[in-house]
């Protein structure tokens, strides 16, 4: 079988598993946000944290709940890390640096999951699975929630309740992160994943040299890294490593966890504002925009740039023999359009244009199809844009899903729209005008140098965590900065969303007549796409033409 053809198969077998799970999971996680049965479990965790499963929440109150809970997380999160020496299953590692610690806790608690640091020989194993994992449910959990309450903003009316996020929370780790993560761990091991908890292995090399190879609880990790659309890997090399990922088995596997739940959220969506087609238009945007740049990535990487890979077939440098550019380019393109981060390949290593379409989908706001939750509701923002930007053109007040887009709601979007882009030009410029940031580009002599950079500062801002490398990232200024604008990249945006589906929420829904625009129809799929590519373009393009446009030129 051709490469062609193996990649071809590799993407409809894709496809085919999404499209099996799709309505049975969306529908299940729908019954999870709607019912008012709380399990037996579930009650002794309310009565545990004080909390009053009845009590629903305003946005305002809810905002502040998610934002309390993240700031006790980053807060444990540096301490484990600050202690690891003094606690067990330590392996003998030292305690994290307080920069380091710092840009950790903050990666992990906003679902970024950037790693500054070689956890093989920076982590002990209980920061990896009390700390790391830990939080890894946590932050995928705390996205989920907020996407529901965007939906319950569209979906109620002449209300300020919105729900509880002690309920939601719980109910997503133990109704919806737990289980899936158990049995596909359960799946990772069965395929050659890790799971023990050995302080390595000494082994001889193919040279004769002497090498330890650390173990660890491996696959418990990486199913809720891929299912959470995390990221962070138990080795450097990330799911490049066999460790974590053996096989082309195990790779389309973690590639099929990492857009699990952010694609089916869609069906959940159809079903809590009773509208399936509201759904299927939502998921159409996401699937259109999510195979144009596989395809991108996958030609680019294919053709090659320059003499060496065009004559080599393929631009292999970077990439494992067991995946291949077909795997490697599809793994690309699934991780960094979900802000899950992980890496089966060296990105940095990608051609240039190649590179710049991974950087660039992240630069869309992670929403084809976006990380847990947070894709869901960052294409919703979207979709109001494209709906007021259509009732420009007609000349009427423009309506998404019954409810009227007033100057409240396009402040909020708006607002929404600038803060990410805004963090993440803001950081990488002021690298580039500092010597000591500047110091650490490897690449100093080329736009490569740049891209690194900026690179950076989009999969911080973005939450994703992939990194191009080349960038010795594990120093103060780099520390600071991209922990700030990670927490600045999650928080300030879940804030604005949350009192968007307030304000829609305590709306009156309007009635439907011949001049709403249909937004389930192709007309509105396309003109959501050219949104979202438009909006990105023009926000992204000046700083892409100094990077990997320059490059790639």
């Amino acid at each position: 079988m051709s490469d062609t053809a193996a990649g071809l198969l590799q993407v409809g077998l894709l496809v085919a598993l999404l499209a099996a799970v799709y309505r049975p999971l969306g529908g299940y996680m729908a019954h999870v946000y709607t019912t008012e049965k709380d399990s037996r479990v579930e009650r002794g965790t309310y009565k545990l944290l004080g909390v009053d499963a009845k009590a629903e929440q305003t946005w305002a109150v809810y905002a502040r709940s998610a934002i309390a809970f993240s700031a006790v997380g980053v807060l444990l999160l540096y301490l484990i890390q600050r202690l690891q020496s003094h606690l067990p299953l330590s392996l003998g590692l030292p305690n994290v640096e307080p920069g380091l610690a710092f840009n950790t806790a903050a990666s992990f608690v906003s679902n970024t999951n950037w790693q500054s640091y070689s956890p093989e020989v920076t982590m002990g194993h209980l920061v990896q699975f009390a700390g790391l994992a830990v939080q890894n449910f946590l932050s995928a959990a705390v996205g989920i929630t907020v996407a529901v309450v965007v939906i319950r903003g569209f979906a109620r009316s002449t209300t300020d309740r919105l729900g509880n996020f002690w309920v939601d929370l719980v109910r997503t780790v133990l109704r919806i992160l737990l289980p899936i993560a158990v049995v596909g761990g359960l799946v990772l091991v069965a395929t050659g994943v890790v799971q023990n908890f050995s302080g390595g292995h000494e082994v001889t090399s193919v040279i004769g040299q002497s090498q330890t190879l650390p173990g660890g609880p491996v696959a418990s990790q990486e199913v809720i890294k891929e299912l959470g659309t995390n990221g962070g890997g138990f080795y450097n090399a990330n799911s490049g490593h066999p460790f974590e990922n053996p096989n082309g088995l195990s790779n389309l596997f973690e590639i099929f966890l990492l857009l699990l739940i952010p694609v089916c959220l869609t069906r959940t969506f159809g079903l809590m504002v009773k509208d399936k087609r509201q759904g299927y238009a939502i998921l159409g945007v996401m699937g259109t925009l999510w195979a144009a740049f596989t395809f991108a990535a996958t030609f680019f990487e294919n053709q090659g740039a320059g003499t060496a890979t065009q004559a080599a077939g393929a631009a292999m440098e970077g990439k494992e023999t067991r995946f291949g550019e077909w795997a490697s380019a599809l793994f690309a393109t699934s991780t960094t359009g979900t802000s899950t981060g992980a890496v089966n390949s060296a990105h940095d290593s990608f051609t240039p244009l190649g590179g710049g379409t991974a950087l660039f989908h992240m630069m869309l706001g992670e929403v084809t199809p976006g990380g847990t939750g947070t894709g869901l509701y960052g294409m919703l923002v979207l979709a109001v844009l494209t709906v007021f930007v259509a009732g420009l053109m007609v000349g009427r007040t423009p309506e998404y899903l019954k409810k009227k887009i007033t100057a409240r709601e396009m402040k909020l979007v708006s607002l929404y729209i600038l803060a990410t882009p805004t963090v993440v030009l803001v950081g990488a410029s002021l690298a580039m005008g500092l010597a000591t940031a500047r110091a650490s580009i490897f690449n100093t002599d080329s736009p490569h140098g740049f891209s690194e950079v900026l690179y950076a500062f989009t999969s911080a801002g973005n939450n994703n965590g992939s990194a191009f490398g080349g960038l010795s990232a594990n120093i103060p200024f780099y520390n600071t900065a991209l922990g700030l604008v990670m927490l600045l990249g999650r928080f300030v945006p879940i804030v604005i969303v949350l009192a968007l589906a307030g304000s829609f929420a305590q709306q009156q829904p309007v009635p439907v007549n011949e001049g709403t625009l249909p937004t389930h129809k192709a007309l509105f799929v396309t003109m959501l796409v050219g949104v979202v590519i438009v909006v990105t373009g023009l926000t992204y393009f000046p700083a892409l033409t100094l990077g990997p446009l320059a490059e790639g030129l």
